[in-house]
């Protein structure tokens, strides 16, 4: 049977990887909901105006919306779909898109009701990847201490 940590790691990369895929979706194209879509069109033209930086980079409103649903989509598929480590590569990359917007919506005043998903989806992702790396270290520590300990008493049967 599958441990819990296992199993939460697989239910938060699943729910994380849907809701991304559904984020970014939304920011490229009107299929899913035409109000969504527009409005996501009209932030992304207010966070390019309060970045003069990106203009002068040749990056517009509508270049900055399609890398960040494209990268959504992408990690959300990765975290949906792929085994391993890539979805902790995904998982890093989400959480600094998440930092960026969080930095867009302070940059233009927007009230915290209209960036609250994106702090509970940072701490979410954040949660995801602290439990994989968890997951990971904990057998070589086991490990590493099985081998203190076997040292240890070496030297207490060497010493008698």
């Amino acid at each position: 049977m599958a441990s819990p940590r296992t199993i939460t790691i697989v239910a938060l990369s699943f729910a994380l990887g849907l809701f991304f895929v559904f984020m970014g979706t939304i920011k490229l194209t009107p299929r899913l909901s035409k109000d969504a879509y527009s409005e996501m069109k009209r932030a992304y033209k207010s966070y390019a105006k309060a970045l003069p930086g990106l203009k002068k980079m040749g990056i517009s409103s509508v270049l900055l919306r399609k890398i960040v649903g494209s990268l959504e989509v992408g990690c959300g598929v990765v975290l949906t779909l792929v085994p391993g480590r890539p979805k902790d590569v995904a998982n890093f990359l989400l959480l600094l898109v998440m930092l960026a917007v969080l930095f867009f919506h302070q940059l233009v005043g927007d009230p915290l009701k209209r960036y609250a998903h994106a702090l509970v989806f940072g701490i979410l992702l954040t949660c995801r990847l602290l439990i994989a790396r968890q997951s990971e270290d904990r057998p070589e520590r086991e490990e590493s201490r099985e081998e203190h300990i076997n040292v240890q008493e070496k030297n207490k049967v060497k010493q008698s």
